[in-house]
């Protein structure tokens, strides 16, 4: 067992939505170059790996396209650091199989509905998990290199850093928050 914190790679828009407490929930089917070729929780805890690279706009809901702009407005391509601020506890996760009940989340995400569709269609015989978060702001964001073997479509990464643990971190919503907006999406999903 590794010794060095993990993440999950998540595009940077919905680690702002996750980071400001509008939504608790990502969906997740794994990444191209995933290694079993099918997304597994490899942690119940991790911190989240802003990426920027595959964010769209006409994927955002347009309600949530000034967020996505504010997370481009200083990226580049040739970055090589990154910024963690968050780190997340798995609460949940939900196996989605079907439209209807992937219809039934949409009050509860930022992405469109065509894109969740897409994200529900690809590996058709795989489920779609959709993970509910208990996410934490560190009290000090930090500033990572990004390491080559960050990159690619993976969504699980160790991180080369022994800075990040243990980290001061606060609940981005209270327990009464938190346990409302679960209830909500369990509810939504009957």
């Amino acid at each position: 067992m590794s010794t060095q914190p993990i993440a999950l790679k998540e595009w940077a828009v919905a680690v702002e939505a996750l980071r400001s407490g509008r939504q608790i929930l990502i969906m997740r089917k794994g990444g191209i170059r995933e290694e079993t070729k099918n997304f597994q929780v490899e942690s119940d805890s991790f911190y989240l790996f802003p990426t920027y690279e595959h964010q769209k706009k006409h994927w955002i809901k347009n309600d949530d396209q000034p967020e996505l702009d504010k997370t481009l407005e200083n990226w580049s391509v040739q970055d090589t650091e990154v910024t963690i601020r968050c780190y997340a506890e798995l609460a949940e996760d939900i196996l989605v199989d079907s439209q209807e009940r992937l219809d039934k989340l949409s009050a509860f995400h930022l992405w469109t509905d065509s894109f969740a569709e897409e994200r529900l269609k690809w590996k058709r015989t795989q489920p779609l998990h959709v993970m509910l978060l208990r996410v934490y702001e560190l009290a000090e964001p930090v500033r990572l290199p990004i390491l080559a073997e960050y990159n690619g479509c993976k969504s699980w990464i160790q991180l080369d850093s022994t800075v990040l643990d243990p980290m001061e971190r606060k609940a981005v919503l209270n327990d009464e928050d938190f346990q409302d907006a679960t209830s909500k999406i369990k509810s939504a999903l009957g």
